[in-house]
């Protein structure tokens, strides 16, 4: 690329607002040009602004309190711009472990049961509590 000045790839026709495509590469050192029709990488067509926050999650590694201090926002703003960003990729988040924590949550109120009908003492229940928490 040397010293030239590229432009950002547009996604959509700015008349039209349809999809656009790439249809040739060329490369200046060598005198190559390759046409076709190129799909533009989903990640090319983030806007300004979600490919920077895009950046700061991986500079981040993923870590929503450093996301809240880097870009100064709230936690809810975080993911609220994750959420974003899932959506103009066109992915869905990974489900979270529901059943897990269903079992976890039965498993603790058992306990407590048990602890209220008198079947096992105050320190017997913390210990089975921590148990469950692991």
């Amino acid at each position: 690329m040397g010293t030239r000045n590229l432009n950002m790839l547009p996604s959509k026709d700015p008349i039209s607002g349809g999809e656009l495509y790439v249809s040739e590469l060329t490369c200046d050192e060598s005198g190559v040009s390759i046409r076709g029709h190129f799909e533009i990488p989903r990640y090319a067509r983030l806007d300004a602004e979600q490919s920077k926050f895009l950046e700061t999650f991986l500079r981040c590694r993923g870590v929503i309190n450093a996301m809240e201090r880097e870009l100064g926002i709230s936690y809810p703003t975080v993911r609220a711009r994750l959420d974003g960003l899932l959506q103009a990729l066109d992915l869905t988040p990974v489900k979270e472990d529901a059943p897990r924590k269903d079992k976890a949550a039965e498993t603790k109120r058992s306990i407590l049961d048990q602890l209220e009908r008198g079947e096992i003492t105050a320190d017997e229940a913390k210990a089975k509590l921590k148990e469950v928490a692991r």
